[in-house]
């Protein structure tokens, strides 16, 4: 894709796109998926291609994901009319139109006939595999940031099966149980990491999820502790019990704003129960997630104004 002659943000895009697409393309095939915010098919196509993507890694395929609301020019030099659209990539240059293939088995009939044509190297049986899995990692998290803790356990359910000694996919996978409500099959997937990974600050922080849940909480049982809490507001007591059982239940919203609302009230209540209690489910979240930051944020103008 030619440089000369372009704006800032034009060859901004451009080195973007050779860092996401055309560097990984020259040894892997590389499927991009043009969507959209508010394209409905999008959604329906990404975790079919996400799933299909996570199979063939091992084969050397990757797929990028391109908003084109956020990348215009890079849509505009594929001639995108509409969206979904989808490309297969090679050493920099479309070698196949996947857009009409809007099932797993049509997918997967089309990759093997490209891969049985290509000089693809593959990915998990060399030395290039783990940035194919470290590619992998990055878009479970990226679904699971996105809200969609279901499918984020599916596509981190696929990467351990690749790579079960990988730190980032056994903690996603049991981040992303945690996130799907489904708790006793987080606390199945912490049993069963393997004892080499315990000591990584990766699987610490999910085990530190899974504790702040505990054994979770019944719905009348929260709603119990909602009502405490809304009837006696100056009760420290009832306000604590409550943001704990609200994190137990996956309302971390709810849980962030009792807590948050107990620091402005008295900071040092209970020697710094609350704020401490926050901390630690900003770890157990992650410091990187987005969620995180924003209620981080949040403490910082309590405390510093």
């Amino acid at each position: 894709m030619a440089s000369i002659g372009l704006n800032l943000d034009e060859q901004k895009a451009v080195d973007r796109f050779r860092q996401q697409v055309v560097e990984p393309s020259r040894d892997k095939l590389v499927i991009i998926d043009f969507w959209a915010e508010w394209c409905g098919p999008c959604k329906a196509l990404t975790p079919l291609l996400e799933k299909v993507a996570a199979a063939y890694a091992d084969k050397g395929v990757v797929l990028v994901k391109l908003n084109v609301d956020e990348e215009p020019f890079i849509a505009s030099q594929f001639q995108v009319r509409s969206i979904p659209t989808v490309y297969a990539i090679f050493q920099g240059q479309p070698v196949a139109d996947l857009t009409p293939a809007r099932t797993e088995s049509q997918l997967k009939q089309a990759l093997d006939q490209i891969l049985a044509q290509l000089p693809v190297t593959g990915g998990a049986g060399d030395s290039a595999g783990g940035p194919d899995i470290a590619q992998l990692v990055a878009m479970g998290e990226q679904v699971l940031a996105d809200g969609d803790g279901e499918r984020a356990a599916g596509i981190f359910d696929q990467i351990v099966a690749m790579a079960p000694n990988d730190a980032g996919a056994q903690s996603g996978l049991i981040r992303a149980l945690i996130a799907a409500g489904r708790i006793e099959d987080a606390q199945a997937a912490f049993a069963a990491v393997p004892e080499e990974l315990r000591g990584d600050p990766l699987v610490t922080q999910a085990g530190s999820a899974l504790a702040l849940l505990g054994s979770g909480v019944e719905a009348g049982e929260l709603e119990a502790l909602r009502a405490a809490a809304a009837e006696r507001p100056a009760d420290m007591e009832a306000q604590f019990a409550f943001a704990q059982g609200a994190f137990a239940a996956g309302q971390r919203d709810e849980a962030a704003d009792t807590l948050l609302r107990m620091i402005a009230a008295d900071p040092d209540w209970n020697e710094g129960a609350a704020r401490a209690k926050l901390l630690q489910i900003f770890e157990a979240v992650g410091l990187e997630d987005p969620w995180v930051s924003a209620q981080r944020r949040r403490l910082s103008l309590l405390l510093f104004g």
